[in-house]
């Protein structure tokens, strides 16, 4: 398995408001720059997802890959796995919400192989851009006065 990268920023939203955005995959292509396309496979008995798959185009990294989810009962954390991926051999990540007064601070771990080689560098710096962007892009979905 690669290495896990991970980060955080502060969101001004109750953790529940956040879950909701990061439960919404067929809502990802309207803020989630580099996804294109989303479908919802299977479901678990409460309407959360259990298997997503994904069209992604990050300019030089295209894939089409399936994630599997695991939803905390207390609605505070979600983590995923790969199923299948093109470009990817494997894929763990998790979602971590810690409520902080009227604040949450969102950790973002994510740990990616890809089939192809890339050196150690170039892979950490492509998850730190990759993490950043979506917690920056999570965060001003989450704060916008006219999200529906």
């Amino acid at each position: 398995m690669a290495d896990e990268s991970t980060q955080s920023i502060v969101v001004d939203a109750p953790p529940q408001d956040i879950m909701a955005v990061i439960a919404d995959f067929p809502a990802y292509p309207q803020w989630a720059n580099a996804m294109k396309k989303t479908e919802v496979l299977g479901e678990f008995e409460d309407g959360k997802a259990r298997e997503v798959r994904f069209t992604l185009d990050a300019g030089p990294f295209k894939d089409v890959y399936t994630l599997a989810y695991e939803w905390a009962g207390d609605g505070l954390r979600v983590d995923w796995h790969l199923v299948k991926g093109q470009m990817q051999k494997t894929q763990k990540g998790r979602y971590l919400l810690t409520p902080e007064g009227d604040k949450t601070k969102v950790t973002y771990t994510l740990a990616v192989q890809l089939a192809v080689p890339m050196i150690g560098l170039f892979r950490r710096k492509a998850e730190k851009m990759i993490m950043d962007i979506a917690l920056k892009e999570l965060k001003r979905r989450v704060e916008a006065p006219n999200r529906a």
